[in-house]
């Protein structure tokens, strides 16, 4: 499974990056130059927040499951944060062996950015960490209200950081395919591997006791 995830995104970039003067840094221009003061300054809060809302959510969820001693919440925020752990993982690895300057380094003056980045530009780890938040939860909590704003949120995530500048629209959609797809493989290599997150959940939860 790592191996095909990691295959297809580098077929992605690398066809991206045969058209990318005469489709994406197209779009990526109109996107970056064509909005007002109210969508920028929304994207700026929306990619500070990220980091935030991303290792804020399990911790929340884990701090109520362990003091009210709910050990189904316990479960949903070890899984929650594991995932985040695996998507995160995955994106710096992506990010240094495929190395993608930014898209204000290649086309300086075209691309115009609210702030700089010290990483590489493929994948987005905004959208990477959102989508894999907004997917956990969605897969923990499986009510349209907790669907429904989650990937309203992390869309909004990758869009923002279109919208300042730092990423191409193949990074962000890499980020997405990459946050929702670390959420799905961990739920399903915890069925493979027996559950091994039921095991810390009742271990833990034990030990507390």
């Amino acid at each position: 499974m790592k191996t095909i995830i990691i295959t297809f995104i580098s077929v992605f970039v690398l066809v991206n990056q045969l058209e990318a003067q005469t489709i994406e840094t197209k779009w990526l221009h109109s996107i970056n130059t064509g909005s007002g003061t109210f969508l920028n300054n929304s994207s700026k809060f929306l990619s500070n927040s990220d980091a935030y809302i991303a290792v804020g959510v399990p911790i929340f969820i884990l701090t109520s499951g362990y003091l009210s001693k709910n050990e189904e919440e316990v479960k949903n925020g070890w899984y929650i944060a594991s995932s985040l752990v695996v998507s995160s993982a995955f994106t710096m690895a992506l990010k240094y062996s495929i190395n993608r300057s930014r898209p204000y380094k290649t086309y300086p003056g075209y691309i115009i950015p609210s702030g700089t980045e010290g990483s590489p530009s493929f994948p987005s780890g905004h959208t990477s960490m959102a989508f894999s938040i907004a997917t956990s939860l969605s897969i923990s909590y499986p009510k349209w209200y907790v669907i429904a704003p989650s990937m309203l949120w992390a869309t909004s995530v990758g869009y923002s950081r279109m919208n300042l500048g730092v990423h191409y629209p193949s990074d962000v959609a890499a980020g997405a395919i990459l946050g929702a797809g670390s959420a799905w493989l961990t739920y399903k290599a915890n069925q493979w591997l027996h559950k091994p997150i039921e095991r810390v959940t009742k271990r833990s939860m034990e030990w507390l006791h």
